[in-house]
């Protein structure tokens, strides 16, 4: 196992920077995560580590040794990638055995490898087809297969159930992060789905625009987001952003929001950064119809039903208040309808505060990293 240190790593196509001042450590085994929207550095910076991209500056270390400049072939490893790339004129056991063969392995521990990774992955019964008579997740656990068959040092993983539909992508996420686990090789994943994200990863890393906002855990970039755009990157629905005004009143920070003024502990704030306008994040469950809220939600507001969709167990009910709209989160099938009027409550400590010129967290525990 090896863990993975980026080291001030700049990556530039002529005047355009893909990556900059990029400083992060993978510890030993980790399932770290990348995650962004598309085109911001998450899969360039995964090639970079491949060794398929070098770095314009910086230093790219696998435990302790420099392979900024390695090639890909000497760098022991695997990648797979969003196509399966399986070569159709092979078996499945003539597409494991490829590598292997071209490496000139003994034929006893070719076959070996192959029975080993065949029965991780449940290929045993599949050795003889070709790619054409597999399914897509099938196809999938063979690609899976072929970059696990060398023993990698780290294990890359760039977007690969994006061509599978919605049932087979939740089975072969689990059965990638168990693969993960059984193995403890570390691995990296990108990916632009943050429920893939917030399910897999050990830790996550959330880029934008060629940085890293944050890296946290699930839970911690769920309840603590360094920023806005964190916070309404992680979670869906995605979370709501309303503005406020607030002030200071003795050992409390006061918030007005929707005509509505209430207290906040002045110890969740970083007061010194304080500013007169700022931007409130609250989480769709976080905000409760007044007829199923728990007591402890004290906080009401008062809008229009616009639109609701019903999942089955839940409906998101997108609410009119004072020209915001607000997502929130009703009981399955609640007896709502489009055009009512209804009152919403919330418990003043779920809430995020957010800087509305600069959208840094104004929470004196979140953790920036830019």
């Amino acid at each position: 196992m090896t863990s993975v240190t980026f080291a001030n790593v700049w990556k530039q196509f002529g005047d355009y920077t893909a990556i900059g001042d990029l400083n992060l450590e993978i510890r030993d085994g980790e399932f770290m995560v990348f995650v962004g929207p598309s085109g911001c550095g998450k899969t360039t910076t995964l090639r970079m580590l491949a060794g398929l991209e070098t770095p314009t500056y910086g230093k790219i270390l696998l435990g302790d040794e420099d392979v900024t400049l390695t090639q890909p072939g000497r760098r022991n490893i695997s990648m797979v990638f969003q196509s399966y790339a399986l070569y159709p004129h092979m078996t499945v056991r003539q597409n494991l055995a490829f590598g292997p063969e071209i490496r000139h392995e003994a034929k006893s521990d070719i076959t070996a490898s192959i029975d080993r990774v065949s029965s991780l992955v449940g290929l045993q019964a599949l050795l003889n087809r070709y790619p054409s008579e597999l399914s897509g997740g099938q196809r999938q656990r063979v690609a899976l297969a072929r970059s696990m068959i060398r023993r990698p040092r780290i294990f890359l993983l760039d977007e690969p159930l994006s061509n599978l539909d919605a049932s087979l992508r939740n089975h072969m996420r689990t059965e990638i992060a168990e693969l993960q686990r059984q193995l403890g090789v570390t691995a990296v994943y990108v990916t632009h789905d943050q429920v893939e994200a917030m399910t897999m990863g050990h830790r996550i890393a959330v880029f934008d625009h060629g940085r890293i906002l944050q890296v946290a855990t699930p839970a911690e970039l769920y309840r603590a987001p360094a920023n806005k755009i964190v916070g309404m990157f992680i979670g869906s629905p995605r979370m709501n952003i309303l503005p406020a005004k607030v002030g200071l009143d003795g050992d409390a920070v006061t918030v007005r929001c929707f005509g509505t003024t209430f207290s906040v502990e002045g110890r969740h704030f970083a007061r010194d950064r304080l500013s007169d306008k700022i931007e409130l994040g609250i989480r769709p469950d976080e905000i409760q119809w007044v007829k199923d809220a728990p007591s402890r939600c004290t906080e009401k507001i008062t809008g229009k039903v616009t639109s609701l969709e019903t999942t089955g167990s839940d409906t998101f009910v997108l609410v009119d208040v004072e020209g915001t709209d607000v997502n929130c989160k009703f009981p399955s099938f609640a007896p709502v309808k489009r055009g009512d009027t209804v009152d919403l409550v919330f418990d003043p400590t779920d809430l995020h505060f957010f800087d509305a010129e600069t959208g840094a967290s104004l929470k004196a525990t979140s953790t920036n990293y830019n």
